[in-house]
Parts: C-alpha cells; sequence; structure tokens
C-alpha cells in the first residue's frame, strides 16, 4: 500500500517555473528524509534535493542549486520541488523518493525505500 504519486510536471520555457508535488501514503511520511532525482534519457539518475525529517535540513545537487527548493507538508503527507529559473538541460523524468533511515547519506538512489512512477519536465528553449 505504500504509494508516491508525483504531480505537477509539464512544459515550460526557458527561465520558467514549475512546482512538483509528491503525495504519499502508506507508511510513516514524517519519519523518512524525502528526496528528488530525475532521469533523462540514456543518463543515470540524478540527485536533486533532499529534505530531513521535520524539514530544517537541505540539501541539493550542483546543478540545480540556487534555482530549486524542496520542501514538505507532514500533516499533508506532500513533499514539494519548486523549480524556477529553468533551462533546457531541467528537461527529464523527475522522481520523488523516501528514505527511512537518518544518519546515511541522501544523494544515492540505492539508499532510498520507496519511489514513485515519476512525472516528465519538458523545458523548451
Amino acid at each position: 500500500q505504500v504509494q508516491l504519486v508525483e504531480s505537477g510536471g509539464g512544459l515550460a520555457q526557458a527561465g520558467g517555473s514549475l512546482r512538483l508535488s509528491c503525495a504519499a501514503s502508506g507508511f510513516t511520511f514524517s519519519s523518512c528524509v524525502m528526496g528528488w532525482f530525475r532521469q533523462a534519457p540514456g543518463k543515470d539518475r540524478e540527485f536533486v534535493a533532499s529534505i530531513s525529517w521535520s524539514g530544517d535540513s537541505t540539501g541539493y545537487g550542483d546543478s540545480v542549486k540556487g534555482r530549486f527548493t524542496i520542501s514538505r507538508d507532514n500533516a499533508k503527507n506532500t513533499a514539494y520541488l519548486q523549480m524556477n529559473s529553468l533551462k533546457p538541460e531541467d528537461t527529464a523524468v523527475y522522481f520523488c523518493a523516501a528514505k527511512r533511515r537518518q544518519f546515511t547519506g541522501s544523494a544515492y538512489p540505492h539508499l532510498y525505500d520507496y519511489w514513485g512512477q515519476g512525472t516528465q519536465v519538458t523545458v523548451s528553449s
């Protein structure tokens, strides 16, 4: 019954913004680190952002730092990714993920326990 469902993807122009949402159910959302990853065709899955249990600590991949913001609302069991100043190279399928263990790294896909199905983000020039 564990589910992570992404939404909010679509088409944006370079310099524009999108906000992704990740609705979680079937596990204790508030005790998990939440992360966003992305994958473009022919490329490895790339770390985008992560956020701690309480939301007081965040991390970002170098390619998105300063442009993207991760947040969470534990009362709604939802994580978000606000994407600003979008670039064509941001085009990818974006995945939401949850990690049960707090004291491990957050930038590697194999550390996460649950995954959503992904949502497509396409940025045109």
